[in-house]
C-alpha cells in the first residue's frame, strides 16, 4: 500500500515546482477540500481545524488579504485510511487592491475543477447580495469545457458528472433559522434561500440564474451556520486562543462541520469514475493552471487524454519494473529448468500486468498494453538466452571436468595401441554415462554433449585408423556405428529444442489466458464506474426536477424532461462506445496472441519434419548395419 505524506505546514499551490513535487510523491487517492469565497471572512481558519492545527494558513488581522493565490495542505485523512486530505486555501475574492474580477473567476473555477469538495465561506446571511457574490457560479460555463469538440454547444449539463460536493459556511450568523414563522434546519435554510421566483421577466431571470447555477451543477449541497467565535476584541487573535476563550456554539459547528468533511467528501475523480491520486492532481492543477494562463478556456476532455498519456507511459515502465527486478532475482540462479524460468515468467507477466492495470486509464485501443507486452516478451527472450548461455558454460565445464584424464591419455598417447579404439570407446561412454547423470536437467545438456562428441569423433577416427588389432572390415563397422551414435545425438538435440518450444508456448497460452481475465476485470470495472457516474448525475437530476414541480415551476421541469432524455442517449451512446472498443482491444490483443503461436506453431511442424527425416536416415543408416 502506498504510504502517507504529511507536510509540516502549507506550500503555496500555483507556479510552484515543490508543491508539484509533493503531489508527485502520493500514490494514495485524494480527497480534496477547496475554500472559496470573499476575503477576510476567516476562511483559513475552517481549513487549519480539518488539517487538526491550531495554526498553517496565514489567518491574518487586518482589512488585508493574507492568502495569495491558492496555499496546499497534505494531511493523512483522519478517517479513510489509505487516503490523503489535501487542503487548498485559497485567495479571497473581490479583493480592491487586486482590481481584476478575471483573477477572481479563475481562482474560482481552478478550486471548483481540483476539489471533490468545495467550501463556499461568507459572512451574516445567505441573502440576496451574498449570492450575488458568487456570480462565478454562473460565469462557469464561459470557463469550463467538458469536450474537445462541440466548441460552441453548451455542456454544462455534464457538470454535473464530476462537479465537487457543495458546502455554504455561514459565518458570524446572528439571525433565528425561521421559514415562515417556523424553526429550519441549516439545510432548509440554504434551500429556501435558493428557491427560483415564478415569472420570465429581465429581473426574475437575473435573480433566479446563480441559484440554478448553483442547483444544476451542485447536486450534494450542505450548509453550516457559524456564530460569532469570540468576543470582537479577541477575533484579531483567533488562531492564539484557546477553547476557553471561544464560543462553545462556535466550536461545535466547527467540530460538526470538519467531522462533514472527514465522513462525507469523496475521493477526487475524473470524467468517467477515474480515482484521482496526489500525483494525477499534480499533473492536473498544471495542465490546468497552463491552459488558464495561456488565455485557454480549460478542457476536462483533454486534461484526462492527457493525463491518461504521461499515466499509460509511467504504467508501462512500472509494469517492466516488476517484471524486471524479479527476472533479475531469478537470474542470480541460472542456469534453471525451462519450466522454472517459464513458471517464474508467467508469474511476474501477470504481476506486471496487474500493476499496469491499476495506474493505466483511457488505454482505449489497448496500445500501452500491446507496447508492455512486448517488452516483457522481448525482455523474456533475452532471459532465455542468458539462461542457456549458462547452462551452456555449466555443460561445458562439467564435461571438460569429465573428459579430463581421457584428455591427458590422448596426450600421452595411451590409446595409439592396438585394441586402443575399444579403450578411447570405454572412457567415452563412461564420460557420457557420467554427464548425462549429472546435466540431464540443463536446457542445453543435449546440444553441449552433441558438439562434444564431435569434437571427439576427429580423435575417434584417427585412433580406429591407427588401431592395427581391427580388419578393414571391422573399422567399416565401427566408422559407421559412431556416425549412427552422432546422428542419435542429433536427434535428441532436436527433440530437446522441440520440447523446449512446447513448453514456451504453453507458457504463452497461459500469459495469454490470465492477460484477457485481467483486462476483462479491468473493463469491467471501468464500465461500471462510468455507469454510476451516469446513475448519479441522472438521480441528481431527477431530484432537481421534483424539486421544480414541488415549488410550481411545471414549464422548466417539463423542459428537463428534454434535457434528460438527451442525457440518456448520450450515456448509452458513451456506453456503447467504451464496449465496442474494450472488444477490439480484447480482438486485437487475441490476435497478436494467435499470430505469435502460429510462428511457433511453424517453427514446431519444421523442427518435427526434421527429426523424422533424420530419424528415416538412422533407421536406413540401421539397416545397412
Amino acid at each position: 500500500m502506498a504510504k502517507p505524506l504529511s507536510m509540516d505546514k502549507p506550500e503555496c499551490f500555483i507556479d510552484t515546482e515543490s508543491a508539484l513535487q509533493i503531489l508527485q510523491k502520493i500514490e494514495q487517492p485524494v480527497v480534496v477540500v477547496a475554500v472559496v469565497g470573499l476575503y477576510r471572512t476567516g476562511k483559513s481558519y475552517l481549513m487549519n481545524r480539518l488539517a487538526g492545527k491550531q495554526t498553517g494558513f496565514a489567518l491574518g488581522s487586518t482589512i488585508e488579504s493574507k492568502t495569495k493565490g491558492i496555499w496546499m495542505w497534505c494531511v493523512p485523512h483522519p478517517t479513510k485510511a489509505g487516503t490523503t486530505l489535501v487542503l487548498l486555501d485559497t485567495e479571497g475574492l473581490g479583493d480592491v487592491d487586486k482590481g481584476d474580477s478575471k483573477h477572481d473567476s479563475n481562482i474560482f473555477c481552478l478550486a471548483v475543477l481540483l476539489s471533490s469538495t468545495l467550501v463556499y465561506n461568507s459572512r451574516g446571511t445567505i441573502d440576496n447580495r451574498a449570492i450575488e457574490e458568487l456570480q462565478y457560479v454562473t460565469e462557469l460555463t464561459e470557463c469550463i469545457k467538458v469536450k474537445s469538440s462541440n466548441n460552441d454547444a453548451d455542456d454544462s449539463g455534464e457538470f454535473v458528472k464530476f462537479f465537487p460536493s457543495f458546502i455554504w459556511a455561514v459565518r458570524d450568523f446572528t439571525l433565528e433559522r425561521k421559514i415562515d414563522g417556523n424553526d429550519a434546519t441549516e439545510d432548509e435554510y440554504l434551500e429556501f434561500a435558493l428557491k427560483l421566483k415564478p415569472g420570465t421577466s429581465k429581473k426574475v431571470m437575473e435573480y433566479n440564474l446563480p441559484r440554478e447555477c448553483i442547483q444544476n451543477y451542485f447536486p450534494s449541497r450542505k450548509c453550516f451556520t457559524f456564530p460569532f467565535p469570540t468576543a470582537p476584541e479577541n477575533v484579531s487573535r483567533l488562531e492564539k486562543l484557546d477553547s476557553a476563550d471561544m464560543s462553545s456554539e462556535f466550536l461545535e459547528v466547527t467540530d460538526n462541520f470538519c467531522k462533514y468533511v472527514f465522513q462525507k467528501s469523496d475521493v477526487k475523480k475524473l470524467k468517467d469514475g477515474i480515482t484521482v491520486s496526489g500525483r494525477v492532481l499534480g499533473y492536473l492543477a498544471k495542465n490546468y493552471v497552463d491552459t488558464i494562463s495561456s488565455g485557454v478556456v480549460p478542457c476536462l476532455e483533454n486534461a484526462v487524454i492527457a493525463m491518461a498519456m504521461i499515466e499509460n507511459e509511467a504504467a508501462v515502465k512500472d509494469g517492466l519494473e516488476v517484471y524486471q527486478s524479479g527476472m533479475e532475482k531469478l537470474k542470480d540462479s541460472f542456469p534453471l529448468e525451462l519450466k522454472d524460468v517459464s513458471s517464474e515468467h508467467q508469474h511476474l507477466s501477470s504481476t506486471a500486468t496487474q500493476t499496469f492495470m491499476k495506474r493505466s486509464f483511457r488505454d482505449n485501443d489497448g496500445s500501452y498494453l500491446k507496447t508492455l507486452e512486448e517488452k516483457i516478451n522481448k525482455l523474456f527472450d533475452g532471459y532465455l538466452r542468458q539462461n542457456e548461455e549458462a547452462s551452456k558454460r555449466q555443460c561445458e565445464d562439467l564435461l571438460s571436468y569429465l573428459s579430463g584424464p581421457m584428455t591427458e591419455k590422448l596426450k600421452q598417447g595411451f590409446y595409439a595401441k592396438p585394441g586402443g579404439y575399444d579403450l578411447f570407446c570405454k572412457d567415452l561412454e563412461d564420460i557420457v554415462k557420467n554427464y548425462n547423470s549429472q546435466a540431464n536437467k540443463e536446457v542445453k545438456a543435449e546440444e553441449v554433449l552433441g558438439e562434444f562428441l564431435k569434437q571427439k569423433s576427429v580423435d575417434s577416427k584417427a585412433i580406429l585408423q591407427a588401431d592395427k588389432k581391427l580388419s578393414e572390415k571391422e573399422k567399416k563397422i565401427k566408422e559407421e556405428t559412431e556416425k549412427a551414435v552422432l546422428l542419435e545425438q542429433e536427434i535428441k538435440v532436436k527433440e530437446e529444442k522441440q520440447r523446449q518450444l512446447e513448453e514456451k508456448m504453453e507458457a504463452e497460452r497461459r500469459s495469454n489466458e490470465e492477460r484477457m481475465r485481467q483486462m476483462k476485470e479491468k473493463m469491467d470495472e471501468e464500465m461500471k464506474l462510468q455507469r454510476e457516474e451516469a446513475e448519479h448525475a441522472m438521480e441528481s437530476k431527477l431530484r432537481e426536477q421534483a424539486a421544480l414541480l414541488e415549488k410550481g415551476f411545471k414549464e422548466k421541469a417539463d423542459r428537463m424532461n428534454e434535457e434528460m432524455e438527451e442525457f440518456k442517449r448520450q450515456n448509452a451512446e458513451a456506453e456503447s462506445n467504451r464496449a465496442r472498443e474494450f472488444a477490439e482491444m480484447l480482438k486485437n490483443s487475441n490476435t497478436r496472441h494467435e499470430e505469435s503461436m502460429a510462428m511457433m506453431m511453424q517453427q514446431h511442424r519444421e523442427q518435427m519434419k526434421a527429426i523424422q527425416e533424420m530419424n528415416t536416415g538412422s533407421s536406413d543408416g540401421c539397416s545397412i548395419l
